[in-house]
């Protein structure tokens, strides 16, 4: 039998299937989504939200009170798009060269303008309901600047909640997972500074190359010596950049890393490890290493009574079978988890099938699929009566 609000909310798909598609068609980088943050802001307040705009220079909270409930509710969805040149051929692709919503942002805010509709007008709730509209998840991190304005001084919440789609898993379920659910993602910049000559003399030259070489082999063995086999960890070397010709050894050379942890302390090894490993590495060739490591995303952490919650949310509305109780957790990141580690709460994800191109997130054929807006919009408005009830 299917769930009352999904019935209900039924009647919302094609408006906002439309939303969505406009969206798209118009995608904005992190901090820069004016358009976005105006049509979200319009459609709030004509639905008799409190509206805020202007948090993290893009941003949108609206704010919804009923009745006597004392208890306050956040719901996070994000707006920006990717640097990506889109390759869908669809009706909605990007109209902006380059830009595009290659990972379902621009889902992620219909359905939670579903929800705000649906909530406003039909929604038996009592308390207060914070939707929160998040620029940059992307870069640089729109949820940290956000706090960091005040977001929950201003708009205090008891427990925050976001949902992310996911292809790969059958459109539509619903995943959760207590604890560390996303990893924490660290970039590091290793400069190797040596003294370039003739590439067929190298006795009179300090060749950072070879030092590189051996650098990125020996960081292979941080996460298959150092770390507890059975935690998680990466560490990735994604750009190894030096030189230009083949007769010439360069002053100098640069490698770009990843690092992910799916636990604080693994994380803090990462660091130990790899700094002590480049500095001594460097060392025995005779270069000079410098390493700039910015810790980024945290580990994105559900707590324990948020998640049973928000998972028992999903079993009422689709029935166990379409819930996927405890997850597998990814090494991909989040930004939300900077809000998690200031409020309770959970992050899960939504299936987006195999989805639309056949894509993962992040890929130039990836889409959205529609059929998750009004999935997702009931999974919120579920939520949000459920969580503020009298």
């Amino acid at each position: 039998m299917t769930h009352p609000i999904l019935e209900s909310m039924s009647g919302y798909a094609d408006e906002f299937i439309a939303l969505r598609r406009d969206i798209h068609r118009h995608p904005e980088l992190g901090l820069e989504e004016t358009r976005t943050s105006a049509l979200v802001a319009e459609r709030l307040g004509e639905w008799g939200y409190e509206v805020h705009r202007g948090i993290a220079k893009t941003g949108v909270v609206a704010t919804l009170t009923r009745g006597a409930g004392r208890r306050r509710l956040g719901l996070r969805a994000d707006l920006d798009a990717l640097p990506i040149r889109e390759a869908t051929g669809r009706p909605w692709q990007s109209v902006h060269d380059g830009v595009m919503h290659a990972c379902g942002h621009d889902g992620h805010t219909a359905m939670l303008l579903a929800a705000a509709r649906y909530l406003a007008e039909r929604g038996e709730f009592s308390g207060t309901l914070h939707l929160i509209f998040q620029p940059a998840e992307e870069h640089p991190g729109g949820a940290k600047i956000m706090i960091e304005e005040g977001l929950f001084e201003r708009f205090p919440c008891d427990a925050v909640f976001a949902m992310h789609n996911m292809p790969g898993i059958e459109q539509g379920c619903l995943v959760f997972r207590e604890g560390a659910m996303m990893a924490s993602s660290d970039d590091v910049s290793i400069t190797l500074t040596g003294r370039g000559g003739h590439g067929a003399m190298p006795h009179r030259a300090t060749d950072p190359v070879v030092a590189a070489a051996s650098i990125v082999m020996a960081l292979q063995t941080v996460v298959s010596r150092n770390v507890d086999p059975r935690m998680t960890a990466v560490v990735t070397v994604g750009a190894l950049a030096a030189g230009r010709a083949n007769n010439v050894i360069p002053d100098s050379a640069r490698l770009e890393l990843s690092v992910r942890a799916l636990d604080r302390d693994v994380r803090d090894l990462l660091e130990t490890r790899i700094r002590a490993l480049v500095e001594m590495q460097a060392r025995s060739f005779g270069v000079h290493a410098d390493v700039q490591y910015r810790r980024d995303y945290p580990v994105l952490v559900n707590t324990a009574a948020e998640t049973a919650f928000a998972r028992e949310t999903g079993i009422a509305l689709l029935g166990a079978e379409r819930v996927i109780a405890h997850g597998e957790a990814l090494t991909g990141s989040e930004d939300f988890a900077v809000m998690l580690e200031h409020c309770p709460g959970s992050y899960l994800l939504i299936g987006n099938g195999a989805g639309k191109g056949g894509c993962m997130v992040h890929n130039p054929g990836y889409d959205f699929d529609d059929d998750n807006v009004i999935a997702g919009g009931a999974y919120w408005a579920l939520l949000a009566e459920r969580y503020l009830r009298d």
